[in-house]
């Protein structure tokens, strides 16, 4: 196997006839395996000189993957060859912009700007990078720590030719949303966020139906119960809810959603199935499907346009048909709504394997209901609330639950540290205002005292637990359901009669869920978080407390003639 490197050393893992992992990336070589004897699953280590072949050897040690920023392999692309044709726009936020392979499983995430910078950059090459790399530190020594490194991709900084990052802005630029384009992508750095690709799953094999992916943002999972709160209502109807009818009244959606983060983080099936379907009626930025990495069904902001339901059965169909059901498309199309929410609810529950007790109503009865969610709690009729304790709902919601005082109660200790800050500017870099996001940063804020002793060190701990947790309020599930193997072509008649009766039994699916968009929340943004928060709740009570609310009932449990579809746990 030959790798093009600049220099350094670095770890390879071989997955025999399938490829060859490094840090994390994936390298297509079916050969390394073979070429080094390995039986099925071997590390060795490739020791590279400037513009070297790399000679693979045993390893001494089983030290961790590193890297410097000159490497010019990551994975299997060689960055000194980089074609902005192989690339395509895949989305963007406020702070970055994706592009993805077209062929391989990974993406690119490139920083953006004001459009007014775009001579000037607001910051050096080195800068960008650091930043870069404070994203990766911050995802892999902090939030994989409280999430769970299983749900955790955090990527790698890698340098990109500057001709090609030039070339790659030009090219996805049409395809841009024209809403984005105040900002412009980063192409003075070279700088980028290396990622897999999770809306096109590595394990997926071309003669296979293509991978189904789901994301979803669910937002925030709980009611404040802070004595600092000011106004009763946030006590009683979700940020989410609230959040709605601040952003229609404001122009950035023409509809509001029913989603209710609440029934989604309750653990009871039948919220949890009335919350996704709420998604697919009204996705907003808080739903996505992907179908062999190509996104099916979302919203666009500010669109008046209804979501086409049909368009989505169309593609679900194929993975949920089975049985009878095939002839009857009525009956079909809302059977594998059914289905497809039933799934995406099995594998939200799951633990990945694992048998994690179960977590019970967190806030008491009360609070686990937000008032103005259409679910009506009297109907429900079976099932226990609560998360298992292993699930990644259970972990983003246990990590959103640091914020224990709320932004009210927040933000007076933040002014504390902020004038500190002021008195004594040096203490910034050891109170790790702005990192490094270490083992250190990590034990402030898991560590920080239940009182207040009136310390900057005790305001510090609780912003860090409050950026920790607005993080994730804010960031994105990955589900990735990859269909059962297809039939052989050749086939006998004994061959035959199995299909025929597995057809007949529900689809069975590997699968896959990720957390992502893991990014520091920055720590001068708690002002403007609380102005919001005004904003927010001054907005309902205007116009959501007055809104009649009507209870919609629960979805009806699936047939008995149909059974569970069949999930099998999969890291991808």
């Amino acid at each position: 196997m030959r790798v093009s490197a600049l220099s350094g050393t670095f770890t390879l893992e071989v997955i025999t006839g399938s490829s060859a992992v490094v840090g994390g990336s994936v390298f297509r070589g079916r050969a390394a395996a073979a070429v080094l004897g390995a039986p099925s699953t071997s590390r060795v280590t490739a020791t590279c000189t400037r513009r070297s072949t790399c000679v693979l050897s045993p390893p001494a040690t089983d030290r961790p993957f590193s890297r410097e920023l000159g490497f010019v392999v990551v994975g299997g692309m060689e960055l000194d060859k980089m074609d902005e044709n192989d690339w395509r726009y895949h989305g963007e936020g406020n702070k970055s912009l994706v592009v993805s392979h077209v062929q391989l499983s990974r993406v690119l995430r490139l920083l953006k700007y004001p459009a007014e910078d775009s001579e000037n950059p607001p910051q050096t090459p080195e800068q960008a990078f650091r930043q870069i790399q404070s994203i990766v530190d911050f995802s892999s020594k902090v939030m994989s720590s409280l999430l769970g490194e299983k749900f955790i991709h955090s990527g790698e900084v890698v340098k990109l030719p500057l001709e090609f990052v030039r070339q790659l802005s030009i090219r996805v630029q049409h395809q841009r949303p024209a809403w984005r384009c105040d900002k412009v992508m980063d192409i003075y750095s070279g700088c980028a966020l290396c990622l897999p690709n999770l809306t096109s799953p590595a394990l997926h094999q071309p003669t296979h139906t293509p991978p189904l992916c789901i994301e979803i943002k669910p937002k925030c999972g709980f009611l404040p119960s802070s004595k600092h709160v000011s106004k009763d209502i946030k006590t009683k109807v979700c940020r989410f809810c609230m959040h709605q009818h601040y952003k229609v009244a404001n122009g950035k959606w023409k509809r509001r959603s029913l989603y209710c983060p609440l029934d989604l983080f309750s653990g009871n099936k039948q919220r949890m199935h009335f919350a996704i379907r709420h998604l697919i009626e009204e996705p907003q930025n808080n739903f996505k499907i992907f179908k062999g990495g190509q996104c099916i069904y979302s919203s666009k902001e500010g669109s008046d346009d209804c979501m086409d339901l049909n368009s989505l059965l169309h593609h679900l169909r194929p993975y949920f048909l089975y049985g009878n059901n095939r002839i009857n498309s009525h009956v079909t199309g809302k059977a594998v709504v059914n289905d497809f929410i039933q799934v995406l609810v099995n594998a939200l529950l799951s633990g990945g394997g694992g048998d994690g007790g179960v977590v019970t109503d967190r806030c008491g009865e009360g609070r686990s209901f937000c008032e103005a969610s259409l679910f009506n709690k009297e109907r429900i009729r079976h099932g226990s609330q609560g998360l298992p304790s292993d699930s990644v709902l259970s972990r983003i919601l246990q990590t959103q639950m640091l914020d224990t005082l709320d932004i009210e109660g927040l933000h007076p200790l933040y002014r504390r540290v902020e004038q500190h800050l002021q008195d004594f500017p040096k203490e910034r870099t050891r109170l790790q205002i702005d990192g490094p996001y270490n083992q250190a940063f990590l034990e402030k804020l898991q560590k920080c005292p239940a009182e207040d002793d009136g310390s900057v060190d005790f305001a510090v701990a609780k912003v860090h637990q409050y950026r920790v947790a607005m993080t994730a309020k804010d960031c994105s599930i990955m589900v990735a359901l990859v269909p059962g193997p297809e039939e052989e072509e050749e086939e006998d008649e004994g061959q035959r009669w199995l299909r025929d009766f597995l057809s007949s039994r529900p689809p069975a699916f590997s699968y896959s869920v990720s957390i992502l968009d893991l990014d520091p929340k920055p720590f001068d943004g708690i002002p403007r978080q609380l102005r919001l928060d005004q904003r927010i709740v001054s907005c309902y009570s205007r116009t959501g407390a007055a809104a009649p609310k009507a209870s919609l009932p629960p979805p009806p449990p699936p047939s008995a003639e149909r059974d569970d579809c069949t999930l099998l746990f999969h890291p991808v």
